[in-house]
C-alpha cells in the first residue's frame, strides 16, 4: 500500500471549497427554547452564606455523602481555582457557545421531532476527557475545562490525538455526538464492513446536525491525519479487500481502526502518518454515497441495514 503525504496548503484549498451548504435547511419555523445554568461560576465563587442556594438549584449535583466541608474543600483547593480562573478566561461570556447550541438544537429538532432541547449546565470535571459531555434527557452537562485549547499547559502529558479535540471549536461536535448516540439505536452487528457502516451513519447524522463544521472537526482528525485519509482513501479500501476484512468478526479490528487511538494499526512503517477510527471515516464516506445515490430521509437511513446500505451505495474511492 502506498502512502502519500500532503502539505498543508493542499487541505486548506480542500476546505475552502468544500460544499458547506449541501445540508443547510430552513429552520425558520423551528424552536429551541433552553436555559443555560453555570454551574462552575456558581459552585468555584460560593461562600458559606450563598452554598445552600447553590446545593438547592443543583441538588443533582450533590449527593447526600457530599457535605458542605468537603465542599468548600474543593471550592479553596489551589489547582481547582487555577482551573476554574483558566476556564473563565475563555468561557466567561458564554453567548457564541449558547449560539451553537441553539443553531444545533434547531437541526436535532427538525430531523427528530421528538426532540426536546435539554438546559445547559457547564460544569468542571477535572479534566475528565472521557466525560466531556453529559446527555441525560432534560439535562446536558458540559466539562468547559476540557475545552481549553490543545496547546494548553494543563494538557500537557496528554495524548496528543486527545489534545487536538480539547478545543472551543470542538465543544459542539462533541454535543452533536452526544444527541447521535442516544438517537440511534445500538447495533449488534459483528462484521467488520458492518460496523463500519454503522459508524458512518452517525458520522452521517452529524453532517446534517452540523452542517456548518469541517470535516477536520467532525472527524476529530488533525490537519495532517485528515490530509493522509483523503490522499490514502483508495489504499486503506484496498487493503480491507486484500487482507479479507471487510467481512472479517475479529474483535481485533475494533481497536485497530474504529477505535480512538493515535493512528491506524496496519502494521506498517508508516502507520503513524494515519489517524485512528480510519474505518470510521471509511464508513462515512460508504454512506455518504448510499445517500447520494438514493432518495431516502435520515431516519430512513437508520433503519436501513447496513448491508444493503454497501451494496446501494456504488461506493468508489477517490484515486
Amino acid at each position: 500500500m502506498r502512502f502519500f503525504f500532503v502539505g498543508l496548503i493542499v487541505l486548506c484549498c480542500f476546505f475552502s471549497c468544500s460544499d458547506k451548504k449541501k445540508y443547510q435547511i430552513d429552520l425558520s419555523s423551528i424552536t429551541s427554547d433552553f436555559t443555560v445554568k453555570r454551574y462552575d461560576v456558581d459552585f468555584y465563587n460560593a461562600t458559606p452564606k450563598t452554598l445552600p442556594k447553590v446545593k438547592e438549584k443543583y441538588s443533582y449535583l450533590f449527593p447526600k455523602e457530599f457535605s458542605d466541608s468537603l465542599s468548600f474543600a474543593k471550592i479553596k483547593d489551589k489547582q481547582e481555582q487555577e482551573l476554574f480562573a483558566e476556564t473563565q478566561k475563555i468561557y466567561k461570556d458564554f453567548s457564541s457557545i449558547e449560539e451553537q447550541l441553539k443553531l444545533l438544537y434547531k437541526h436535532v429538532k427538525y430531523y427528530n421531532k421528538n426532540f426536546n432541547p435539554p438546559d445547559v449546565v457547564t460544569i468542571s470535571s477535572n479534566i475528565d476527557y472521557e466525560s466531556r459531555v453529559i446527555y441525560a434527557d432534560s439535562l446536558l452537562l458540559i466539562s468547559l475545562d476540557v475545552y481549553l485549547g490543545k496547546n494548553h499547559p494543563f494538557y500537557g502529558d496528554y495524548p496528543k490525538y486527545i489534545k487536538e479535540n480539547n478545543t472551543k471549536e470542538h465543544l459542539i461536535v462533541d454535543v452533536a455526538n452526544a444527541f447521535v448516540n442516544a438517537q440511534i439505536s445500538p447495533s449488534n452487528k459483528r462484521r467488520f464492513l458492518d460496523k463500519m457502516i454503522y459508524e458512518g451513519k452517525k458520522m452521517y447524522m452529524l453532517d446534517r446536525y452540523l452542517p456548518l463544521q469541517s470535516e477536520k472537526e467532525k472527524s476529530g482528525f488533525s490537519v495532517d491525519k485528515l490530509n493522509w485519509a483523503i490522499e490514502n482513501e483508495e489504499q486503506v479500501w484496498r487493503y480491507f479487500i486484500d487482507k479479507k476484512l471487510l467481512f472479517s468478526t475479529d474483535t481485533k479490528l475494533n481497536k485497530r481502526f474504529l477505535e480512538s487511538a493515535p493512528f491506524s494499526k496496519f502494521y506498517m512503517e508508516q502507520d503513524h502518518l494515519s489517524p485512528g477510527k480510519i474505518g470510521v471515516w471509511i464508513g462515512w464516506k460508504i454512506v455518504n454515497s448510499f445517500m447520494e445515490n438514493n432518495d431516502v430521509s435520515l431516519q430512513k437511513l437508520l433503519e436501513i441495514d447496513e448491508e444493503i446500505i454497501f451494496k446501494k451505495s456504488k461506493y468508489k474511492p477517490k484515486k
